[in-house]
């Protein structure tokens, strides 16, 4: 039976790195993968977790960030069992963030057209400059501090450039938006992440434009599947570019 979109995306949960970028940590705890050294922690879960050992996990989790003085992140899903893991969450303490669509696409049916607007070229950056220059961007774009990102892409490129690549769009020599191709090898899945763009400079087309970019180099490198967890302003962008919807993500995180 051939694997349907989803499975597939589940089958790339709790993956972890071959190389594992310095300064990081990943884990098992049971059936939780726990990362650790980003600006905060994470906690991945396959779909199904044991309904009588949950609560226990959850406070495990909670004790073990607690300990560390650090908040952290649980990645949930829509289709997770069980349902009510987002009320036991809840009771434990996390708060839950912006919901977003998981969507999943053919690379090879993404890397066509879309070029950017006229006045804005994009290209492929690794220098520190560009990195702080996209963190500086992204401060901007969200009205708070985004330096940590400066620091965590620094550090990607650092530890395995052939993980990560980061394009930024330029209007002359200002950076108007950013966007990387996360790829998790063995896996046939390549992650999109970033996008953000300048207020000024959006409904031109740049978006697109950057995943189109992105999805050539994956087919390059042999991806078969791009996923994105997409804010609703990017959901239907992504649609219409031929990316399916999966499910729904939903963080939830928890503060000591």
């Amino acid at each position: 039976m051939n694997e349907t979109l989803l499975e597939a995306y589940d089958r790339t949960r709790r993956w972890i790195p071959e190389l594992i970028p310095g300064g990081l940590s990943y884990e098992l705890d049971g059936p939780l993968l726990r990362i650790t050294g980003m600006h905060q922690g994470f906690v991945e879960g396959p779909p199904v977790l044991q309904a009588a050992y949950l609560d226990e996990l959850i406070a495990r989790q909670c004790a073990y960030f607690a300990a560390r003085g650090e908040a952290f992140e649980w990645k949930t899903r829509g289709h997770d069992l069980p349902a009510d893991l987002p009320d036991r969450l809840t009771r434990a303490g996390f708060v839950p963030e912006t919901p977003e669509t998981v969507l999943v696409g053919l690379a090879k049916d993404l890397d066509s057209g879309s070029p950017p607007p006229a006045g804005v070229t994009i290209r492929q950056v690794t220098a520190d400059d560009d990195l702080r220059a996209i963190a500086a961007m992204e401060s901007e774009v969200w009205g708070e501090d985004w330096s940590w990102v400066a620091d965590d892409l620094i550090r990607r490129v650092a530890d395995d450039p052939g993980a990560i690549t980061i394009l930024v769009a330029e209007a002359g020599d200002r950076v108007v938006s950013a966007a990387w191709l996360v790829h998790k090898p063995g896996t046939g899945f390549a992650g999109l992440w970033g996008g953000s763009t300048l207020k000024e400079f959006r409904g031109r087309g740049i978006y697109r434009a950057l995943v189109a970019a992105r999805a050539r180099l994956a087919v390059a490198a042999g991806v078969v599947h791009l996923q994105v967890d997409a804010s609703e302003d990017s959901r239907p962008i992504l649609q219409r570019l031929g990316l399916q919807a999966v499910t729904t993500t939903t963080p939830y995180v928890w503060r000591p």
